[in-house]
C-alpha cells in the first residue's frame, strides 16, 4: 500500500498513478509548520500564506521597521530555535510579542529560518532558471517582461507568499534612514533565502549568488508593478 503523508489516502502502489493530483491535506497529518512544503501547509490550514509569514511580518512591522540592521543582524540562535519549536507545536497560538521576545532580530531570524527550511524554495526550482536569466538582461523593458513571465511559473501559494513578503520588504526600505537597509542590502540577505540553485555544479551555483541578489533587489524595487 502507498500512503499519502498529507491527506492520509491509502492506495495500492500500482494504482497511485491513477489517483487525481488533488490532495487536500488533513491537519492531523501535517505535524509541523517548519520544513513543510509550502502549498501543503496553506492547503492544510486553508490560508493564502503560511501563518508564520503573516505573524512574523505583522510583529516586525508593529515594532521593528526602524531597527538598525533589520534582517542583517542575527538574533540569538537558541531563541530563534525556540520560536521555530513554538510554531511547530502551537501554530497560530504562538506568542512572538515583545513580552516573549524583546529582540526583534529573533523574529526576523525565525522568518528567515522558515523560508530557508522550505523543501521547495519560495522561488521554486522550476522557475529558478527563468529568474536568473531575467536578472542578466540589460534592456529595461525586456527585463521587466521576463520577470513577469518568470513569476507566472510560481505555484499560487509561492506567488502569494512572495508578493506579501516583497511588499513588506519595500516598506522596510522606506525606513532606510533609520534601519540602514536598502533593496540592495535586502537582496544580499534574501537572495539565497528565497532561491536555491537546482542541481547545479558548485561553480555555477557560486556564480549565481550575485544574480540571486539582483533578482530580489529588482523584485523589491518593482513589486508595485509586478504584482
Amino acid at each position: 500500500m502507498f500512503g499519502c503523508l498529507h491527506c492520509g489516502l491509502n492506495v495500492h502502489k500500482q494504482c497511485s498513478t491513477m489517483v487525481p493530483n488533488s490532495c487536500v491535506p488533513d491537519l492531523k497529518h501535517v505535524k509541523k509548520v517548519y520544513s513543510c512544503e509550502l502549498t501543503t501547509l496553506v492547503k492544510a490550514h486553508d490560508t493564502k500564506r503560511p501563518m508564520v509569514v503573516d505573524m512574523c511580518i505583522r510583529e516586525i512591522e508593529s515594532r521593528g521597521l526602524k531597527s538598525e540592521g533589520l534582517y542583517r543582524i542575527s538574533g540569538f540562535s537558541d531563541s530563534v530555535e525556540d520560536v521555530k519549536t513554538a510554531f511547530d507545536r502551537d501554530g497560530e497560538k504562538t506568542d512572538i510579542s515583545a513580552s516573549a521576545y524583546e529582540d526583534i532580530n529573533i523574529i526576523t531570524g525565525a522568518l528567515k529560518l522558515y523560508l530557508r527550511d522550505l523543501p521547495v524554495p519560495v522561488i521554486s526550482y522550476e522557475a529558478y532558471p527563468r529568474f536568473i536569466q531575467a536578472a542578466k538582461l540589460e534592456d529595461a523593458e525586456k527585463r521587466l517582461e521576463a520577470f513577469r513571465e518568470a513569476l507566472e511559473l510560481l505555484p499560487a501559494a509561492h506567488s502569494e507568499t512572495l508578493r506579501y513578503l516583497l511588499a513588506h520588504l519595500k516598506r522596510v526600505t522606506l525606513n532606510e534612514k533609520e534601519n540602514l537597509m536598502n533593496s540592495e542590502n535586502l537582496g544580499i540577505v534574501f537572495g539565497p533565502t528565497l532561491m536555491r540553485a537546482p542541481n547545479l555544479d558548485a561553480m555555477t551555483a557560486l556564480n549565481d549568488i550575485r544574480y540571486q541578489r539582483q533578482v530580489v533587489e529588482f523584485l523589491i524595487k518593482n513589486e508595485d508593478i509586478l504584482f
